[in-house]
């Protein structure tokens, strides 16, 4: 499934990698009217998550900026309107009519119709499913000279777990947290920590709110040591080796997943 500001991709497996914040793109209509610049915008979106969804073939890359509309928030807070909805930053020269407000809007009303199907349609074929929601954060925020935030909070990978039901699928993250920890990642181990940074945003939230214990929805957040977070430079190596660490979690993942579904068969 195929739309201008998004794509569906469907394939085998009960797992879906999303990159909801991986898009740059605003419309032309509304690039005037920015405050900030490309690089501005591009620093505070997720790139590169897009590369990071083809560990699976079931994917949802969203080519739109959060900066236009953001599918990771209610819908009331999706379009940012005050530099507390974005970190501080002021997001407009001057904000946009309503219309092109509804326009943005009506994608995102769009998207989650879509979502709906999609979803729905993996858990009619294998009775749930599994959800990796793929985000990068910032650990920079001084200046690109300046300490990185301490990393007692800041952890390599942070897990936003608050929206699953942990008595069901706890053996899942467990798992998955296990599998990257141990992982031979460049330069030692990579920290995990759940729930500390990000708990989870609204997409996770609304897939476990329409499906309940069908569903299995994991924010992973990964600190940005895979890439120059001012400049946006990529380090392969680093970005290489994270891609294989959160690839080897699958083995595991649909283990622990075809276990919970036999135990809990038909109460599910």
């Amino acid at each position: 499934m195929s739309r201008e500001s998004y794509r569906f991709y469907s394939g085998e497996g009960p797992v879906v990698a999303v990159a909801l914040h991986s898009g740059h793109d605003v419309r032309n209509v509304l690039k005037p009217l920015y405050n900030l610049t490309d690089s501005e915008r591009l620093r505070e979106e997720d790139p590169h998550t897009d590369l990071l969804t083809t560990i699976v073939p079931s994917r949802i890359i969203v080519r739109k900026s959060r900066f236009e509309v953001d599918l990771n928030r209610e819908r009331s807070l999706a379009v940012y309107r005050k530099p507390e909805d974005a970190w501080g930053l002021n997001v407009w020269k001057e904000y946009p009519e309503e219309e092109l407000v509804e326009k943005s809007l009506a994608m995102y009303d769009r998207f989650y119709a879509d979502s709906r199907v999609f979803l729905g349609r993996i858990i009619q074929k294998y009775g749930y499913v599994i959800v990796y929601d793929i985000h990068c954060y910032n650990h920079m925020r001084e200046g690109p000279h300046a300490e990185p935030a301490d990393p007692a909070g800041n952890p390599d990978v942070n897990l936003g777990t608050e929206n699953l039901n942990r008595h069901v699928w706890g053996a899942v993250v467990d798992g998955l947290a296990n599998d990257l920890r141990t992982f031979n990642y460049p330069g030692g181990p990579l920290t995990v920590g759940e729930n500390i940074r990000f708990k989870g945003g609204h997409f996770s939230r609304w897939i476990q709110q329409e499906f309940g214990d069908q569903s299995c929805a994991i924010a992973i957040e990964f600190k940005k040591i895979f890439m120059n977070e001012w400049t946006h430079e990529l380090d392969p190596v680093k970005f290489n080796a994270l891609y294989n660490a959160l690839k080897s979690t699958l083995p595991g993942l649909l283990t622990h997943s075809k276990q919970i579904t036999e135990v809990h068969a038909g109460g599910l």
